[in-house]
């Protein structure tokens, strides 16, 4: 089950993560010089459902659930997005991760648009029988609007492959007939894709790797920080050692302590010895850590490190105004292999500094890379090898760096805005192409 990274917190009193979104859209879409009609389409969803879900709990009462589905565009393929479970879900955090899915697909050049879908829940309060009861009855509101062409869920914010099986066995109850393609995170034994555990973080190492050679650094002369220590981060750093790279510090959370720690070795981390003493819930056992010489940091000194590169891989806004004077001046690169952890303010200041922001939607597309590798393979109800899997991962995303790379020196705008402009136009040209404006 994935943890509550990357949940816009409501503490932040007054954010709306789609208005942010549409900001993020004008703004490139002054510099397109986007026409009205184009700019009405896309700076809002397609397609919106909402609906109850009433299940039948264990202790016999009825409780009703709500539930979403929002479909941003689908001009370029169909709809690509995960289900997140959570208790305070909103239909704006829906609508701005369906647009940003859009975007992430368009930059990485997979024929899907996007979408994103929720359930207002929290799944630690529910029995393991309420949740199937809870996915099913989800699908049997949303059946005729989903599907293999349609639009293909997959898992998100604390929902797991099991919760996407009871889906797609739902959904072939009511449809008949197989359809492995509906839903994407599945198990290898019923159609899950080789690959595609280590697909994120293999792919912002991959985009890493080719940045390093754009600025002449030699990867095995680099120190990397990363915050995080879940899939993404831990994938990331394996890849990251073996190209030669050293990471020196990573940062989890502490499950009884309710607070984060940063683990720090000068010579670098070994991950099998981390990975042995970490618990189920992410947690790095302190003590066992101290024995095998590591320094017990407070949580935020992953970016005080004196280092080339930050990989911040776990929370949202996690590089502010507010704490960016903390980072050393040694650092280049800042790659974001979470989603939104750079805030617009911080990102001004590293412009101005000269560091290098490889935008989330870019970093992190690996993830809806491999996924639209898993739906053509069940589509074609084949498979491919995880080597073959890799590298076909290892291809897009250097090519969709590229893109954006050149773009980003041929017009001299920072790295974020070219990955934005090539998205936002592909769209926009297959909506022309389509006659919808």
């Amino acid at each position: 089950m994935k943890g509550t990274t990357g949940v816009f917190k409501k503490e932040k009193e007054g954010f709306n993560p789609f208005k942010m979104a549409q900001q993020q859209f004008d703004r490139i879409a002054d510099q397109l010089d986007l026409d009205e009609p184009t700019r009405d389409l896309l700076r809002n969803p397609l397609r919106e459902y909402s609906f109850s879900i009433p299940i039948r709990m264990d202790d016999g009462g009825v409780k009703v659930f709500q539930g979403f589905r929002v479909q941003h565009n689908d001009a370029r393929g169909p709809c690509k997005g995960g289900i997140r479970f959570h208790p305070q879900e909103t239909q704006d955090t829906v609508r701005a991760l369906s647009m940003w899915m859009t975007w992430k697909c368009s930059v990485a050049d997979i024929p899907l648009g996007g979408g994103k879908g929720g359930i207002i829940c929290d799944p630690h309060n529910l029995s393991e029988r309420e949740q199937e009861k809870l996915c099913r009855g989800w699908v049997r509101q949303i059946a005729r609007d989903i599907g293999p062409v349609r639009d293909v869920p997959a898992p998100d914010v604390m929902t797991s492959g099991q919760h996407m099986l009871w889906i797609m066995d739902e959904y072939q109850s009511i449809m008949g007939g197989q359809y492995p393609g509906l839903i994407t995170g599945k198990p290898i034994e019923l159609g899950g894709s080789r690959g595609r555990t280590e697909a994120t973080g293999y792919g912002i190492v991959y985009i890493l790797r080719e940045l390093l050679k754009e600025m002449k650094m030699d990867i095995t002369k680099t120190t990397t920080s990363i915050q995080g220590f879940g899939n993404v981060a831990r994938y990331a750093a394996e890849l990251l050692i073996q190209y030669g790279g050293t990471v020196v510090s990573v940062s989890c959370w502490d499950q009884s302590e309710n607070t984060t720690y940063c683990y720090h070795k000068t010579t670098g981390i070994k991950l099998d010895e981390l990975v042995k003493i970490t618990d189920r819930f992410g947690t790095i056992d302190k003590k066992q850590a101290e024995k095998l010489g590591y320094e017990i940091l407070p949580g935020e000194d992953w970016l005080k490190q004196d280092v080339d590169i930050l990989i911040p891989a776990a929370l949202e806004h996690s590089i502010t105004e507010e704490n960016i004077h903390h980072i050393k001046p040694k650092v280049k690169i800042v790659i974001c292999g979470a989603n939104g952890p750079v805030t617009p303010e911080a990102e001004d200041h590293f412009e101005k500094k000269g560091v290098v922001v490889i935008p989330d939607f870019l970093a992190n597309a690996g993830g809806v890379v491999c996924s639209y590798f898993e739906q053509v393979q069940s589509n074609q109800n084949y498979y491919w090898t995880k080597e073959e899997v890799l590298g076909k991962l290892d291809n897009k995303m250097t090519d969709a760096f590229y893109k954006v790379w050149e773009l980003s020196k041929r017009k001299k705008i920072r790295v974020s805005d070219a990955a934005y402009m090539i998205a936002i136009s592909r769209v926009a040209d297959a909506c022309k192409m389509r006659g919808w404006v």
